[in-house]
């Protein structure tokens, strides 16, 4: 009976889950080649507008590195018809909020509304993609706050560089090599020609998405749209033609000095298929098992029982491209960089020859399920989800059937990927040192 129960009870909870979590949607493109899509909610008075381009860090050429971040900070700088500096008073005098990031892959740039300024929301957007005023006023304004963050966030921050450092190890030929910051030599070498030239060739309609997500009226806001982009004009088609890594067949070690450290890291990084990749997916799922809380392995092992680490983690940078996986860890005392190494590996091969117990893989079906229930908890992250499968990943019903992907995922695969992709002669080591390390 108590079996029956709990399978009715599972089944019961699974159900709830796919109803609770549907996310309905409409899309459609303009003849411009704007994608659009819209995901109306109605229960709460409030409206996000957002536009998701196609360029990232990645998309530069040499000695011209970082313009996708820089363009994030320039075109809020103004357009023919928004003063210099009068963006963010624009809206936050309409109750809104807006912000705007950028990775190796992608430019994201939003707003949130009340829904009675849904048409304030759009109007802005086809303003920075039509109508952006780019001088050398601007350019020499933004490259001064670009630099100042790079200081604060990565030149004096403890650990800040540590995703620069694998990079530059880790791909030789790829512009993954590259910081996303980018290079402030190439910055300040950088001309108005180049920047228009940039911005001519990316940020267009049809290198982007336009979602509008919350509290609106379908038919009116379809015009609005009609009214704000349709007569945008279409941009070249991009071709991008990176060039390949060649595959790592002996460990690469290196170091790097950080000035802003006291205690050295170890890092172990591994290139690994893209997001969209089903094996991405399982070494999603490999990096909760070995270090998502105090009871995963790594944590368990080398903070609690041994006591050599004073943090451990494992997690899966997702890029469009290659993904890199790495673990780190931080030493106790005088526990050597070679030992935490060691340890790591110990828990690596583990996973390569051997099945993860049948109790540890139903906690990490569990987690998943969790993490998909609370994904999709607001129309503000709906809206990013929504521009990110349709734009990276080519799936706008990721959105919905993401969940179904980790749910088939099998113990047998899990050690498959591990093996195929996290052997020894396959990574980087890298020591995170503190400066004085390389006076010594």
């Amino acid at each position: 009976m108590k079996q029956i129960l709990g399978f009715t009870c599972t089944a019961l909870f699974a159900g709830m889950v796919m109803q609770a979590q549907e996310v309905a949607y409409e899309e459609y493109d303009l003849a411009n080649g704007l994608h659009v899509i819209l995901h109306q909610d109605n229960t709460a008075p409030l409206v996000t507008t957002s536009v998701m381009y196609h360029v990232g860090g990645k998309d530069r050429t040499e000695g011209r590195t970082g313009f996708a971040h820089f363009f994030e900070h320039l075109l809020f700088e103004g357009t023919k018809n928004i003063e210099k500096g009068a963006w963010f008073k624009i809206v936050s005098s309409n109750g809104g909020k807006n912000n705007a990031n950028t990775s190796q892959d992608r430019t994201y740039y939003y707003e949130v509304f009340p829904s009675n300024n849904l048409q304030l929301g759009l109007w802005l957007e086809s303003e920075r993609m039509l109508h952006p005023i780019i001088d050398q006023t601007g350019i020499d304004t933004q490259q001064e706050v670009v630099k100042e963050e790079k200081r604060l966030r990565y030149d004096n921050s403890p650990y800040g560089q540590f995703i620069y450092a694998i990079g530059k190890n880790l791909f030789k030929v790829h512009p993954y090599k590259d910081p996303n910051i980018g290079y402030m030599k190439d910055l300040d070498a950088a001309t108005l020609d180049d920047v228009i030239a940039y911005n001519k060739k990316y940020y267009v309609p049809n290198n982007a998405v336009l979602v509008v997500a919350g509290d609106f009226e379908t038919a009116s806001t379809k015009k609005m749209i009609a009214d704000y982009f349709a007569d945008i004009p279409r941009g070249k088609d991009i071709v991008r033609n990176f060039p390949k890594e060649t595959p790592i067949t002996t460990q690469i070690n290196a170091k790097f000095h950080d000035p802003n450290i006291q205690i050295p890291a170890t890092m172990i990084a591994y290139r690994t298929p893209g997001f969209s990749t089903r094996e991405a997916y399982v070494l999603d799922m490999l990096s909760t098992y070995l270090s998502d809380g105090r009871s995963s392995k790594l944590y368990k092992k080398m903070v609690d029982d041994q006591k050599q680490a004073l943090q451990v983690g494992a997690f899966n940078i997702g890029q469009e491209d290659y993904s890199i996986y790495v673990a780190f860890a931080l030493p106790v005392g005088d526990t050597s960089l070679e030992v935490l190494n060691t340890e790591m590996e110990e828990e690596f091969a583990k996973v390569r020859t051997e099945l993860i117990s049948e109790n540890d893989y139903k906690k990490l079906q569990n987690k998943f399920e969790n993490q998909f229930v609370n994904s999709n908890s607001g129309v503000e992250g709906i809206a990013n989800s929504l521009a990110r499968y349709y734009l990276l990943y080519g799936d706008t019903a990721l959105i919905n059937k993401e969940i179904e992907i980790y749910r088939s995922i099998t113990r047998e695969e899990i050690k498959e990927v591990a093996n195929k992709f996290l052997n020894p002669n396959q990574r980087l080591v890298l020591s995170y040192l503190p400066e004085e390390t390389a006076q010594n």
